[in-house]
């Protein structure tokens, strides 16, 4: 089966909302690995890989995010291998802010 890697960077008032939190939850829901962590520049920036459409479900859910928070832009673009294995092996992690 096709896979997918996807790297967003989500901006808006997305931090001090749980957005991290949800992320973990969603991507288990929908089956994707990968990881999400908070920089310090505001931004919340995700690294998502699994089949095309859960991938794409989960950009698009990043769209709307947590209830307290309000995305004004998603940018999306590929990804590499590289930067999915920031995490390790497998799962969906949360990372420390950089």
């Amino acid at each position: 089966m096709a896979r997918t890697i996807r790297h967003l960077l989500i901006q808006g008032r997305v931090q001090g909302v749980g957005f991290r939190a949800w992320a973990q939850d969603t991507a288990g829901r929908l089956g994707v690995e990968g990881w999400v962590r908070n920089r310090r520049t505001g931004e919340v920036e995700m690294v998502v890989a699994g089949t095309p459409q859960a991938v794409s479900a989960m950009a698009g859910a990043c769209r709307q995010g947590p209830s307290f928070a309000c995305v004004a832009r998603v940018e999306e673009r590929d990804a590499r291998e590289e930067e999915l294995r920031l995490c390790g092996e497998g799962g969906f992690a949360g990372l420390p802010t950089v």
